[in-house]
């Protein structure tokens, strides 16, 4: 199980913060991913990173029955259900609570908004799709109420089928999510400028504040 340890920078956290939780591809780390945010428009966020025990969020493909992910995958579940009460009991709004992860990182991120979607600031899939052998629709509940969710991935890709892609932004507009996504050609598993533009663009460029 994932002891619940947040690795965090940027500004200070207030009521008024934005706040971007990141989270770490499989075999990366909390300060992996940290050292994504000096390429993105977040100079006044709060930034947290959970750190994965053992720097693995679940231990087999995210497309492996869920089943066989357990416990490690509720865990991180409930890790990041735990961190977004926390916020929102500190009186940060919801719409003021960004996610974003690459590859595991991004299946987890991506998983957690869909349960659990609401108007949050914006989510951002460096490579991923929702968890599952297939798409269980049964999972996923609420309304992102236009939450810019972007996901950019690499056709192929040799741990995200495109076609998982494909259906998880059917399930995100589904839920009224805005989503753009963007497929690049034997990009490989990677993130690329254009995905880095586009985010700061879409995700990161209209945040509002108080």
């Amino acid at each position: 199980m994932h002891t619940k340890k947040i690795i965090s920078a940027g500004k200070e956290l207030t009521k008024d913060s934005k706040v971007l939780i990141m989270l770490h591809g499989r075999g990366g780390s909390a300060e992996d991913i940290l050292s994504l945010s000096s390429y993105l428009n977040v100079n006044d966020f709060t930034l947290l990173a959970p750190q994965a025990t053992n720097n693995t969020w679940y231990p087999y493909s995210f497309l492996a029955p869920p089943s066989e992910n357990e416990p490690w995958l509720s865990s991180a579940l409930d890790l990041l259900k735990q961190l977004l009460e926390e916020l929102k009991t500190k009186g940060v709004a919801t719409e003021h609570i960004f996610f974003l992860g690459f590859s595991q990182g991004a299946c987890l991120a991506l998983e957690f908004v869909t349960r659990n979607a609401d108007k949050y600031g914006g989510v951002v899939a460096f490579t991923g799709g929702l968890i599952g052998d297939k798409i269980y629709n049964e999972n996923y509940k609420g309304d992102f109420q236009n939450t810019p969710i972007f996901i950019g991935s690499s056709d192929p890709d040799a741990h995200v089928p495109v076609e998982r892609v494909y259906a998880t932004t059917n399930i995100l507009k589904d839920r009224n999510a805005d989503v753009t996504e963007k497929i690049y050609l034997n990009m490989g598993h990677t993130i690329n400028q254009d995905e880095i533009d586009n985010v700061n663009k879409i995700v990161f460029g209209n945040v509002r504040t108080k």
